[in-house]
C-alpha cells in the first residue's frame, strides 16, 4: 500500500487533557493527488496536519508519510514533505531572496543561490526578490513562504489553509500553483476554510466531523449523495401550496418554503428529473410560474447535510 499512498494513517487518536481531538481516524492519500480535509471548525484537520508532520506524537494508531513512520522515523519524514501553516513563517527583516537561500542554506540544498532564483522566478516574484518581506503584499508573502516549502523538493506538501486572508487574485495565485505542484507528482494535503477552493483542487475530500472520517470521496461523489436541489418562483403566494404538491410527487421529498421570495424548493436524486420537465409539470398544475431552477448542490450544502454543520 505505502507504494500506492504517499499519506497512509490507520486509527491514529490525540487527546488534549480531556478534549479526545482525533478519535481514530484513517486516511489514505493517493500519490500526485490534492486531498482536501474539510470540516467544522473543531474537527480536528490542523492536529491531522501536525501529526503527519511530525509535530505531534500520536496517542495510539500509526502513521506513514512517502514510506516513512512517523513515531519511529520522524527525520526521514521530515526530509519528505513541505508545510505551508495558517500564517506565514517568512523573516520580514529579511529579502525575497535571503529568506529563500537561508532555507536553503539549512537544509543544505546544493547551489542554494540558484534553488532561490528558481523559485522566485516560478512564483512570480524576481522583481522583488531584493525587497524586505515586510514590504510584501499578503498574497506575495504567501507565494514567498510556499516558495519556502518547496526548497527541498517535497514529496508531500502539508497546506493549512493556504490563502486565508487573500484576496481572490491571491488565491487565483495559490491554487494555480498547487496544481502544478501535483501535475509534477507531489502530493498535497490541503486544509481550506474555502470550499469552493477544495471544489476545484481536490481529487478527493475527506470530510471530518469531531475527529474521525464522516464521509470520503471526490467532489462529484459526495455531491450525488444529497442529490439536486429543484425549486420554483411563483407570481402569487397562494400558488405555493400546488407548486410543493408538483415538487413533493417528482421529488418524494418533502418541500422547504422561502416565503419572502415565494419559493419552494425540494431535494431530488431522480436522475430522470429535468428542467424542462419540471416546467412543464407546473404549468400543467397551472403554476404561475415567474422562474425555474435545478441546481447541482455546493460542497456547503454537502457539508451541512453530512456533519450537521455549517461551512
Amino acid at each position: 500500500m505505502t507504494s500506492t499512498y504517499a499519506v497512509l494513517s490507520e486509527g491514529l487518536e490525540k487527546r488534549f487533557g480531556a478534549v479526545s481531538a482525533l478519535r481514530g481516524l484513517d486516511l489514505a492519500v493517493r500519490q500526485g493527488t490534492v486531498c482536501g480535509l474539510l470540516g467544522p471548525n473543531g474537527a480536528g484537520k490542523t492536529t491531522v496536519v501536525r501529526l503527519l508532520a511530525t509535530l505531534l506524537r500520536p496517542d495510539a494508531g500509526s502513521a506513514r508519510i512517502a514510506g516513512h513512520d512517523v513515531v519511529r522515523d520522524p527525520g526521514a519524514v521530515r526530509r519528505s514533505i513541505g508545510v505551508t501553516g495558517q500564517y506565514a513563517s517568512v523573516d520580514g527583516d529579511l529579502t525575497g531572496r535571503e529568506n529563500l537561500r537561508l532555507f536553503a542554506r539549512l537544509l543544505r540544498v546544493r547551489r542554494p543561490d540558484d534553488r532561490a532564483a528558481e523559485l522566485l522566478g516560478r512564483f512570480g516574484l524576481t522583481e522583488a526578490a531584493d525587497r524586505k518581506a515586510a514590504t510584501y503584499s499578503g498574497g506575495m508573502r504567501r507565494r514567498l513562504d510556499l516558495a519556502a516549502s518547496l526548497v527541498r523538493r517535497p514529496a508531500v506538501l502539508f497546506l493549512d489553509e493556504p490563502t486565508t486572508g487573500l484576496d481572490p487574485a491571491g488565491r487565483s495565485g495559490i491554487r494555480e500553483a498547487v496544481r502544478e505542484l501535483t501535475a509534477e507528482g507531489t502530493t498535497v494535503l490541503l486544509t481550506t476554510q474555502y470550499l469552493e477552493e477544495a471544489d476545484q483542487l481536490a481529487d478527493d475530500i475527506v470530510l471530518m466531523d469531531r475527529g474521525r472520517v464522516a464521509r470520503t470521496g471526490s467532489p462529484a461523489e459526495l455531491k450525488a449523495l444529497i442529490g439536486w436541489y429543484a425549486q420554483a418562483v411563483v407570481a402569487d403566494q397562494d400558488a405555493l401550496p400546488r407548486a410543493a404538491a408538483v415538487l413533493d410527487r417528482l421529488t418524494g421529498r418533502e418541500p422547504r418554503f422561502d416565503h419572502d421570495r415565494h419559493a419552494v424548493g425540494a431535494v431530488t436524486t431522480d436522475p430522470t428529473l429535468t428542467l424542462p420537465r419540471l416546467v412543464r409539470e407546473l404549468d400543467a398544475a397551472g403554476v404561475p410560474l415567474l422562474d425555474a431552477s435545478l441546481r447541482p448542490p455546493t460542497l456547503d450544502d454537502v457539508f451541512l447535510r453530512l456533519t450537521g454543520s455549517p461551512a
